[in-house]
């Protein structure tokens, strides 16, 4: 657990990162907080996975270790390496123990640790707490050199990562070493063409959903303005190799192809895997599937290149 002291020496280190001031949000409605209630009370923890609740950079997180024996593992001793996953749920939704059998996938498959942020939510807290909070969960893993932690981020977790990644380039810690998206959220403006020819296919998102979300964490704010909130026209020069999955009837379909070949084009390794007939992050929604599990062995095959 970390003491007090480390939180506030994690909170004067941020100050390096040069985030935009944190505002003040307002009242969830009580539909949304009901939602969150109940999608949290469906989530099933499988039973046997080696979890705990912890505080890093001052921030509430849930961490799944590595199995024993696992390439990576601490079967000798050694601490394992690091991925830090941020979870989607249109910046307003979401807690860490609903991505706690996905993340112990991951752990099992890569034998990293994963650490999976409770960042605070919109519209209680608006964009940039999201991005605070990630961050100070960075700065408290990350060492000053060498090679940092994974990154990882699904639907409104994958655009959050990706703006951690475009900060961390210009900061006194190691940037991410492999970036790993899933269906990311990217474009807040919900203006992409995927949203209009595949909202029949896509069921879990849509634009009106997307807009809805968009409003509640950017409060006033446009998104074309704020690269940090909306981050698929920002320059991705210097991001580290990028592993991205997506369906091919997904809405954001447009934001993962479009991020894809922004980032080739500015010299950034990029493998992208686009699926049909699967659903928004279908690596987590669907672990029964074969290719979500062939997901995940890419990504473990991935991270330890």
């Amino acid at each position: 657990m970390e003491s007090e002291t480390d939180s506030e020496t994690t909170l004067k280190e941020l100050a390096a990162w040069g985030l935009p001031a944190l505002r003040e949000g307002h009242t969830a409605p009580a539909d949304l907080v009901e939602m969150r209630r109940a999608v949290e009370a469906a989530a099933a923890v499988p039973d046997g996975v080696p979890w705990h609740r912890d505080s890093i950079g001052g921030i509430p997180c849930a961490v799944v270790e590595p199995e024993h024996g696992a390439v990576g593992g601490s079967a000798d001793g050694a601490q394992p390496p690091v991925l830090v996953h941020l979870h989607g749920g249109g910046y307003r939704l979401g807690a860490p123990v609903m991505w706690i059998a996905f993340a112990h996938r991951l752990a099992r498959a890569t034998g990293h640790r994963v650490v999976v942020p409770d960042y605070r939510l919109a519209p209680e807290h608006p964009f940039p707490a999201a991005l605070h909070d990630a961050a100070a969960v960075w700065q408290a893993l990350a060492p000053e050199e060498g090679d940092g932690p994974v990154l990882s981020g699904d639907s409104a977790g994958g655009g959050l990562a990706v703006a951690l990644a475009l900060c961390a380039r210009s900061v006194p810690v190691s940037p991410p070493r492999r970036l790993v998206l899933f269906s990311p959220w990217l474009d807040l403006t919900a203006a992409s063409a995927s949203f209009e020819f595949n909202a029949q296919s896509d069921t879990l998102f849509s634009r009106e959903s997307a807009q809805a979300a968009a409003d509640g964490y950017l409060q006033g704010l446009a998104a074309a303005t704020q690269p940090l909130a909306s981050p698929q026209e920002a320059d991705p020069t210097g991001l580290p190799p990028v592993l991205l999955f997506a369906g091919t009837g997904e809405v954001l379909l447009d934001d993962a192809a479009v991020f894809a070949r922004r980032a080739a084009g500015a010299q950034v390794p990029v493998e992208t895997h686009l699926v049909p007939d699967l659903p928004h992050v279908w690596p987590v929604v669907v672990p029964d599937d074969p290719r979500s599990a062939a997901a995940v062995q890419a990504v473990a095959r991935f991270v330890g290149e």
